[in-house]
């Protein structure tokens, strides 16, 4: 089984504890997973991993976080390209559109999403425990 990187960025916790939930899942599968903050990874770690997971709020008008996590995220797609990689990510407000362009951004960057992103509305609740932790097991069996 490939190790997978879980890397997030969380404001408020929730897409902490959906990384963490994620991982629990991918580990149920098999795997071995990693959790980081997005700004305890380094590009250096990428080798390190085959699979990854990357979690991101959104944020201002429906948008990845732009401070930390977008500029990490530009400077990692292309080396993503062609790997494994699951989506994921919480809202508070908009429904969760800063998905769509987040997905269509990756796809067009050669990343191989193993299923539809997950955006989860505030803190995961026991269903939402339940899918984060399918994420996982997705990403760790496709």
């Amino acid at each position: 089984m490939e190790k997978i990187a879980v890397i997030y960025w969380s404001g408020t916790g929730n897409t902490e504890l959906m990384a963490k939930y994620v991982a629990e899942g991918a580990k149920a599968a098999g795997a071995e997973a990693d959790v980081f903050s997005v700004s305890d990874f380094s590009q250096g770690q990428l080798g390190e991993y085959a699979r990854y997971a990357l979690g991101c709020p959104a944020m201002g008008a429906e948008e990845l976080e732009d401070s930390e996590f977008q500029p990490f995220y530009e400077a990692v797609k292309p080396a993503l390209n062609g790997k494994k990689v699951a989506l994921f990510g919480s809202y508070g407000w908009g429904g969760g559109e800063w998905m769509n362009p987040w997905k269509a951004d990756a796809e067009a960057a050669g990343l191989v999403l193993v299923a539809e992103p997950l955006a989860i509305e505030n803190a995961p609740d026991d269903a939402g425990k339940a899918a984060c932790q399918e994420l996982g097991k997705t990403l760790a069996t496709a």
